[in-house]
């Protein structure tokens, strides 16, 4: 599936993810513009387990692949910005989670001055970043 998504600056979206089955690989590029594009691991199993990472994509040429149990959010930088993302898998609104942007356990470093521009339902339905004693990841 092809997703386009248009933001302005000062807009932060997700960090999104998706539950299994329906967990999707993204491979994301910012074609107009720019932004600040960060990814959280989910994947209990992997070396990098709740680490983020960040990158400004600002060209074309320049794309970001995520696997399957990556959490995934931007800030726009630039006036607006245009992105495009190739899926793995169908959208399901239903299998749909997000992580807080903000959460301090995850520690992120947004190159934000002011407080950002969230949608309604980001605010709403995020939640924060829970290990239980047995380290495992809560959704």
């Amino acid at each position: 599936q092809d997703n386009y998504s248009q933001s302005k600056k000062g807009v932060l979206r997700g960090l999104h993810y998706q539950l299994q089955p329906m967990d999707q690989g993204k491979l994301l590029r910012c074609t107009k513009g720019a932004v600040f594009d960060v990814t959280v691991d989910l994947r209990e199993d992997s070396s990098s387990f709740g680490k983020w990472f960040g990158i400004e994509l600002n060209r074309p040429e320049q794309a970001i692949w995520m696997p399957p149990g990556i959490a995934h959010g931007f800030y726009t930088l630039s006036e607006s910005a245009d992105i495009q993302y190739k899926v793995t898998k169908y959208y399901d609104p239903a299998s749909e989670r997000v992580l807080l942007w903000n959460d301090p356990a995850l520690r992120i470093q947004w190159p934000i001055d002011e407080p950002p521009r969230i949608c309604k339902r980001d605010i709403k339905e995020a939640k924060t970043f829970k290990l239980s004693p047995k380290h495992k990841f809560k959704p």
